[in-house]
Order: structure tokens, then C-alpha cells, then sequence
């Protein structure tokens, strides 16, 4: 996979599908994940459906800049940062949210492409977001998934969410594929699948297994602090996305989002949590998929038969002639359930039972 210089010092791997002449779409994954936790298949579909896609790693994760030199000591971190001593926090850590979106931006630059429909997911969703704030000139649409607005009374993790979050995975490759298992604590309900958390954290370990990363990426977003009033001034079409069994960030933070953001639609899923790896058509449950792997990317567009939420910047589906209009959707019990998933590409369906 290729690499560039992004930003000063930092240079950026990164992987394209499909011709560079098509509208552009940039996947930006979140806290400590690298980018092949936007699926394979599902680039490549898009790409087919005629979008130039772009994933890469961030900073600090993946096969991207490391920042060794800058070690940092999370008890002594989180102890300032409850302490309110934002000074002695911010010196701990060697990059902000603003540094990891003019990654992307600069990634962007170095592939000669001026505007690109940008979908960020979890703390890619607050990157997505600083970069739509910072530069909107450059953001044809935002996407953000399972994120929040730095806020923090919305988007917190619960008690047993945190405690999987901060517990220190082995170090050996077959403590560390066991442990990924403990994920299914903010994964689905119903569609929590330990097989595909064992088979992304064995290709993660194999690709580019690095754990002191995750400290600084962490002290970033924290300190990140609140989006809310930039927010509010943003012009760029939105859509957020959040599945209402996510415990990891609560689904009040995708609904924060779509509040301040004007004209923004809000797409709750009901039975999903991380909407980038449940929708994917690979869980259980899932009789039929068409098109390709709604929900790994920009999904703008859920239909639940004879209920809508459309997204403003995506031509709606002519199979109903007058959409409606709505903030919230749920399915119907009893009946089956048709998804309809409006990607930046076109159309994607998945069929699955109501019960």
C-alpha cells in the first residue's frame, strides 16, 4: 500500500479503490483502528458503483507516522485531566484532533483531490467533523458514525464499556485475538459477532500490532473538548448515524450531533451498535444481501417498510413517491424488514427477519 507525507513529519498510509476520476470518498476510522476496519469488500463495491475510495490509517495506528518519542503516561494523564490541570495534559500530548484531520486533508492534497464526501466513525466521526468545521470548502458531505460532539454530559461510555476500553489487551498474538471477545460489550444485542471481532484483531496483530499508539490518540480526543458551538455555524450537509445499542459512545452523542448541526438527519438503527461492522450483511440474522455491504461507509439512508429517514445531499430511492421526512425510525414488529442503505455510491439492500 502506498504512503505520503499528509502533514509536516507525518506521512500517511493509505489504500484507493476505483478510478481516480470518480467523486471521492474518504473513510476515516476511529480510536486505534486501523483502516482495514473499513471492509475490503465493501471499498471495492463502491468503487464499482463509481466513487474513487479512499482509507487510511491515522496518525500514531496502523502503518502510519509513530510517535515514539512522546511516550505518554496515562495515570499521570487522566489524573491532570480530572484535576482540571488542562496545561500539564496538553503538554503530555504531541497532537490535537485538528492535527489528525489536516492528516487527512493532507492526504487529500498529496492525491490532487480538492473536495471529497468525508465519513468519519467513532473518534473518525470527531475527525470528520473537525475537518468539515476547518475546512468546508473542502467537505462535499459529512458523515459521522457512532460519535459525538466532545461534550460531556452526551456520547459517554457506560462503567462496563470504559473498563473494556482502558484494560490492556496481551501482547501475544493469541491473548490478543482472545481478548477482543471482551468487545462484544458495546457490540449488538442481536448481532454481536465474536468470530469477526477474533478475524479483525488477528489481521490487525499481523498488519501492524502497536498498543502504545492508542494512549496519545486518546489524550487527543479528550482534549479535543467541546465541538458544540462550531457546530451550530457549520453549513456542510450532514447526516449522523448511530446505533441505538451502542454503549461505548451512548447514542445521546449522534443525537447532540444531529441537533446542532443545521439541517442535519439523524439515522438511528435500532438492534445495531458499531454501524461500520454490524450492517456489513456479514452478521447472523441476514437472509439475503444485495449490492453491496450497507453500512461499512456512508450510509445515508435506512427504508423500514414504509418508514424513511433520507439524507439531503443523496437522491432519494423512487420506490416510495413522497418520502417522509424523519428524525427517528424504528421497524415495525411482525413484519419483515426491508434495509435500503443510500451510499455514496448509489443504492445497497440487505434483507433480515423482523423477530
Amino acid at each position: 500500500m502506498p504512503n505520503v507525507e499528509a502533514s509536516p513529519a507525518v506521512s500517511i498510509e493509505y489504500e484507493t479503490f476505483g478510478d481516480p476520476s470518480d467523486p471521492a470518498v474518504l473513510l476515516v476510522m476511529g480510536f486505534g483502528a486501523q483502516m482495514i476496519a473499513w471492509h475490503k469488500n465493501f471499498c471495492r463495491a463502491l468503487a464499482e458503483r463509481g466513487r474513487y475510495v479512499i482509507r487510511y490509517d491515522n496518525r500514531d495506528c496502523g502503518l502510519s507516522t509513530k510517535f515514539d518519542e512522546h511516550p505518554v503516561d496515562m495515570g499521570r494523564f487522566i489524573n491532570a485531566v480530572s484535576s482540571g490541570h488542562i496545561s500539564s495534559a496538553l503538554a503530555m500530548v504531541p497532537y490535537t484532533l485538528q492535527d489528525m484531520a489536516d492528516d487527512g486533508l493532507g492526504l487529500l492534497t498529496a492525491l490532487g483531490i480538492e473536495r471529497a464526501h468525508v465519513v468519519g466513525s467513532s473518534m473518525g466521526g470527531m475527525i470528520a467533523q473537525t475537518m468539515a468545521i476547518s475546512h468546508p470548502a473542502r467537505v462535499l458531505t459529512l458523515t459521522s458514525m457512532m460519535s459525538s460532539t466532545g461534550e460531556p454530559d452526551c456520547g459517554q461510555p457506560s462503567a462496563e464499556a470504559q473498563a473494556v476500553l482502558f484494560s490492556p489487551k496481551p501482547p501475544d498474538r493469541e491473548g490478543y485475538i482472545a481478548a477482543a471477545e471482551s468487545e462484544l460489550v458495546w457490540s449488538s444485542k442481536r448481532y454481536g459477532n465474536p468470530e469477526l471481532l477474533r478475524e479483525l484483531a488477528a489481521e490487525s496483530y499481523d498488519r501492524a500490532y502497536y498498543p502504545a499508539g492508542v494512549g496519545r490518540q486518546l489524550g487527543a480526543m479528550i482534549l479535543g473538548g467541546s465541538r458544540a458551538d462550531a457546530l451550530r455555524r457549520l453549513r456542510v450537509p450532514t447526516l449522523v448515524i448511530h446505533g441505538l445499542d451502542d454503549t461505548l459512545i451512548d447514542p445521546s452523542g449522534g443525537k447532540r450531533t444531529a441537533d446542532l448541526v443545521p439541517g442535519a438527519r439523524l439515522l438511528l438503527l435500532p438492534g445495531m451498535s458499531g454501524v461500520h461492522r454490524e450492517v456489513a450483511g456479514h452478521g447472523p440474522g441476514v437472509r439475503r444481501l444485495r449490492g453491496t455491504h450497507a453500512g461499512d461507509g456512508r450510509v445515508t439512508s435506512v427504508e423500514i417498510v414504509g418508514q424513511r429517514a433520507t439524507s439531503p445531499f443523496v437522491r432519494t430511492s423512487r420506490r416510495r413517491r413522497r418520502p417522509r421526512r424523519a428524525r427517528e425510525h424504528h421497524r415495525h414488529p411482525g413484519r419483515p424488514v426491508v434495509y435500503t442503505a443510500h451510499t455514496a455510491n448509489g443504492n445497497a439492500s440487505f434483507y433480515r427477519d423482523a423477530n
